[in-house]
């Protein structure tokens, strides 16, 4: 395809555009998203248009032609996918249209006008209480720009207001203000038959900023320009969802501001969310789609759901109506399930369980998003008994994030898992990977490699910490507090061989004393107790007070010293260590440490 045929140019005035969305011949998806402009990015935007400056282009993306039951073929919508921003920000300034604020509460962004501003002097503004009551400022521009507006009966009273303006110059910036609407835009349609590769592409070489879309803000848009199938709907049951999960309090606005929604099918689905604070899992809309499309659809490339969701049929390579309404009837099942209080709380569970309990622990979104698709893939099937689900969702997070399955090309590696899972079963499926990935090379080289880093992020610590988190260890030289207690409260670790220790001994590289094989969690009392001392002094003195006066630690007992060294993954030796023993302290713990990890994969 020749360039010429992936996209066309044309300028469109405003007061068309306009027109066009108000008719529905363009559909604007972002307008019932809240609005992430600023007011006085709104008012840049007028002062722009006002002077004749560029705005840049819009970028419409022209749905395919569907063909529909009778053989008539319907015409594709027009969807706005870049400059949803700056439409929005004319439609609330110049037509006085309400937007969405980041709260959801609903306002119009209103821009006040000076028309005898001189040079220097400011000519538009965010409106305030001073702009009405000022004489020369006209409070909002949308007064100029309603049907009714009559310039004669305006400029009379403005003038008997200000005495000492221009008549001439009142008018002229009067008329230059109207004459807004007739400003041209440039607009991009792309053609339909490109694939969100390709739309993509063009959009990053034409967009100035390089905000690059990705297929998930495609799908929304799609989705919410959708009145046919419901997709209007079901774009703000998402968004709805994803608020709620981070802020429970909207709850309450939700049920005053937008009752036709709560009349939906999707409204008592989110009735549990305003009780609900866990912060494992707080998905976004791309999460939600991804779930939502890959457990119903089985399939793992979020472009594919943009092309089902507008009838596409991969076979005859054409669209029609039956494929678009079966795809819009899947997505919003696959929407209800994910939102379902049962499902979502009980795979949560299932996370937190497996000893990730806290948000810092887990660093991959795509691992959570695929393994919350395995749980609903296996609460829908009849593959596994519904009490395994729990142990086999476990089993492959932490497979997956042991093997950084979904770090590379995750979509890739999705779409081939989730056609393996459906052609051979999970359980198959799942002794395969392990064969495969889990060998004890794996167990005794690889992932002792993989523990030599200072990143505290790493997500084969972060099985480490959640592995002693799952098997209940207690924390360093304590016979009281749990590891649990410790990263639950404060999520600190602490270096058992003390950094100024080290760095008194020559070592003043942190990416070696920072090494996470040197991280242990402590109480603040032990803490405070080992201060700066080698570990051959204070671990002899924990030792020596199992059978005296105690002076670091708390243990009493001497077969409890040496099992709780051993579950925190401590070398006996260490009693007898000094600064010249800690690269051979790092090697061994680091063995210890893939052991204790094994062992946490096998018990799951």
């Amino acid at each position: 395809m020749d360039n010429i045929d992936k996209y066309s140019v044309s300028q469109y005035s405003i007061k068309s555009l306009l027109g066009y969305i108000e008719g529905g011949d363009i559909a604007i998806p972002e307008i019932q998203r809240p609005f992430v402009w600023s007011a006085a990015q709104v008012r840049d935007l007028i002062d722009s248009l006002y002077n004749g400056y560029p705005t840049g282009y819009l970028i419409i993306w022209q749905n395919p032609d569907v063909k529909l039951k009778n053989g008539e073929s319907a015409v594709g919508k027009k969807i706005l996918i870049d400059g949803q921003q700056r439409i929005t920000a004319i439609m609330t300034a110049i037509a006085g249209v309400k937007i969405l604020t980041e709260n959801y509460t609903e306002k119009c962004i209103r821009i006040a006008f000076n028309p005898i501003a001189q040079p220097g002097e400011e000519r538009f503004a965010v409106t305030t209480p001073a702009h009405e009551k000022s004489s020369f400022w006209i409070p909002d521009i949308s007064e100029v720009f309603k049907p009714g507006f009559q310039s004669w009966v305006f400029m009379p009273k403005y003038m008997e207001a200000n005495p000492d303006a221009d008549t001439n110059m009142v008018g002229s910036a009067l008329q230059r203000l109207s004459s807004i609407t007739a400003c041209q835009i440039g607009t991009i349609v792309l053609d339909p038959s490109l694939d969100i590769s390709e739309v993509t592409e063009i959009f990053v070489r034409i967009n100035s900023q390089g905000k690059r879309l990705n297929e998930s803000d495609f799908a929304m848009s799609k989705i919410a320009a959708d009145k046919e199938h419901g997709g209007n709907t079901l774009r703000k049951a998402i968004d709805y969802f994803c608020h709620l999960a981070v802020d429970p309090a909207f709850y309450g606005k939700l049920i005053t501001t937008d009752k036709k929604f709560m009349q939906s099918v999707y409204a008592p689905k989110l009735t549990w969310l305003q009780n609900d604070y866990d912060d494992i899992y707080d998905p976004d809309y791309n999460d939600m789609l991804r779930v939502s499309f890959m457990h119903m659809f089985t399939r793992g490339r979020l472009g594919q759901l943009v092309s089902l969701l507008s009838g596409r049929d991969f076979e005859t390579r054409t669209y029609t109506e039956e494929i678009e309404a079966d795809s819009f009837d899947k997505l919003s099942e696959g929407v209800l399930n994910f939102m379902n209080e049962y499902n979502f709380k009980n795979f949560v569970l299932a996370i937190r369980s497996a000893g990730f309990i806290s948000p810092k622990l887990l660093r991959s979104k795509m691992t959570l998003d695929f393994c919350y698709t395995l749980f609903l893939i296996l609460q829908k099937s009849d593959e596994v008994a519904k009490t395994d689900i729990k142990h086999y969702v476990q089993k492959w997070f932490v497979f997956s994030t042991l093997t950084s399955r979904y770090v590379g090309s995750p979509e890739t590696q999705m779409d081939r898992d989730l056609r393996d899972i459906a052609a051979k079963g999970f359980v198959p499926f799942l002794k395969e990977a392990e064969e495969a990935y889990l060998s004890d090379a794996f167990w005794s080289v690889r992932l002792v490699q993989s523990l030599e880093t200072s990143s505290i992020s790493s997500p084969y610590y972060n099985t480490y910490v959640a592995a002693q988190l799952f098997l209940g260890d207690r924390s360093l030289l304590s016979n009281s507090s749990r590891v649990y207690d410790l990263v639950a409260v404060t999520g600190d670790v602490h270096h058992i061989f003390p950094k100024k220790y080290l760095q008194d001994n020559g070592y003043n590289d942190k990416n070696l004393y920072n090494q996470v094989a040197n991280y242990a969690y402590l109480d603040t009392g032990v803490n405070i107790s080992v201060g700066k001392k080698e570990p051959k002094e204070y671990f002899s003195e924990a030792l020596a007070g199992c059978s005296g006066t105690q002076t670091v630690g708390t243990i009493t007992d001497e077969k409890e010293f040496w099992s709780n060294l051993d579950v925190n993954c401590i070398p006996r030796g260490v009693i007898n260590m000094t600064y010249t023993d800690y690269t051979v302290f790092l090697k061994q713990r680091r063995i210890m440490m893939a052991q204790k990890i094994r062992k946490y994969y096998e018990t799951l």
